[in-house]
């Protein structure tokens, strides 16, 4: 269950996480909306968050980059509107990239797009553009008319050599690429590669015309490899992301979830495979996406547990204790607070049997899960442990729920996640 708590925020301490979020915002370009008239008013409908060119469990294209090729990518929307735009990320560039032409359609099946749906998306008026290094952009609005839950595919042609690219590294979602310029092809013959990231694509906002509201009903889930939806069933969308979206909807209430996870991720350590530390990337991946009014954190297994771990990809790793981790929620429930944003925390899931697991782990997790549920100083709580642990062994997964390496969820047990939070409360 979810609890109703929440302790004040000093005003030095809200003006302190201000300015650190201010910090974090990614500069460059932006070619939506004007100065001079209020625009229409967006809500991020789907979202991904960059990571720097790494390689991964699974082949992918990031540090290669791209030239001369055309990249299709399908993502699904938790929102609908009659208009969107999408988000292009070029955090980790160190040299402009140039976006020849894009376009935005109605998915299909697989690398197809449904006939007369593809259109040609524009920035500032033009149909092609270059990002500075480390920028960001926003496509010109659309005509689209997209419902929620509908996948949408976005085509990028990258006519000239991108170098490294910053990219989604676990999408559980196939991207394609084609040889040569293909941003209108409806069919998907041209497209004969695939992987699975997400490459450049940040985000996809939707408006729907007259709306002038601005609304902050978005619920951004932060993390890491849990969050992103490790060992859900490729282009199913069974994240425990799209199972909240999902049971938000049947409940009468829908609202956009974003999912801002990446796996591996820790909350105090960067880390060259698993992306920025949490408290590093909160304002960009989370604080910042449009028409956002509710984040639910759940990180820190990562920060204890790689210590345990033989696994090679991030050491020599620190010893963290139940205090440091403490203190890196605090920061992200300040920046959170200073947005105007309602902070929710998450107990960790149970360890027990994972390479995450040891003594001093256990006992971390247990001491950090006790101020998640007891402290006050998030607005709410979701207490993943007791809702997906085994009855038999509370230090384990249930079977039924477990993927496998007794650390994420399988489909079944990202639902369970989402039975676990109190809609009212979000």
């Amino acid at each position: 269950m979810l609890s109703r708590t929440r302790t004040r925020t000093s005003a030095v301490a809200a003006a302190a996480a201000l300015a650190l979020t201010a910090g974090l915002a990614v500069t460059g370009a932006h070619a939506s909306g004007s100065k001079s008239s209020p625009g229409p008013t967006w809500t991020a409908a789907w979202a991904a968050s960059p990571q720097r060119p790494s390689t991964g469990f699974k082949p992918n294209w990031s540090e290669d980059g791209f030239s001369g090729q055309t990249l299709r990518q399908v993502v699904r929307v938790t929102r609908g509107g009659d208009r969107a735009r999408i988000r292009l990320s070029h955090a980790y560039g160190t040299s402009p990239l140039h976006i020849a032409g894009a376009t935005v359609a109605r998915t299909k099946k697989g690398a197809a797009v449904e006939e007369g749906s593809v259109r040609r998306l524009t920035f500032g008026g033009r149909r092609s553009v270059s990002i500075p290094a480390h920028g960001q952009l926003s496509s010109d609005e659309a005509r689209l008319n997209l419902k929620p839950f509908e996948s949408v595919t976005v085509t990028l042609h990258l006519a000239r050599t991108t170098g490294p690219a910053t990219f989604h590294a676990q999408s559980f979602s196939t991207s394609y690429r084609a040889d040569g310029d293909h941003v209108e092809d409806s069919g998907a013959g041209a497209f004969d590669e695939s992987t699975e990231s997400w490459y450049f694509l940040s985000g996809v906002d939707v408006t729907s015309s007259g709306d002038r509201a601005r609304r902050k009903d978005g619920v951004v889930l932060f993390g890491d490899s849990t969050t992103d939806g490790f060992a859900s069933s490729t282009d199913l969308n069974r994240r425990w992301s799209d199972a909240l979206a999902e049971r938000l909807a049947k409940a009468g209430t829908p609202r956009p979830v974003l999912n801002a996870g990446i796996g591996g991720n820790l909350v105090l350590n960067d880390s060259a495979w698993y992306g920025e530390r949490g408290t590093a990337r909160f304002g960009r991946d989370a604080l910042d996406l449009p028409g956002v009014g509710t984040v639910v954190v759940l990180e820190g297994l990562n920060d204890i547990g790689f210590s345990e771990s033989d696994t090679p990809t991030y050491k020599p790793a620190p010893k963290v204790s139940a205090a440091e981790l403490i203190a890196g929620h605090r920061t992200l429930i300040r920046a959170a607070h200073a947005k105007g944003v309602k902070a929710v925390g998450a107990t960790l899931l149970p360890l027990g049997g994972s390479d995450h697991y040891g003594e001093r782990a256990a006992k971390v997790s247990d001491e950090f899960n006790e101020w998640v549920r007891d402290s006050g100083e998030y607005d709410g709580y979701v207490d993943f442990d007791r809702a997906l642990a085994d009855p038999a062994d509370g230090e384990r997964i249930a079977p039924e729920f477990d993927s496998g390496d007794h650390l994420h969820p399988n489909d079944a047990g990202y639902r369970a996640m989402a039975r676990a939070v109190d809609l009212e409360t979000l």
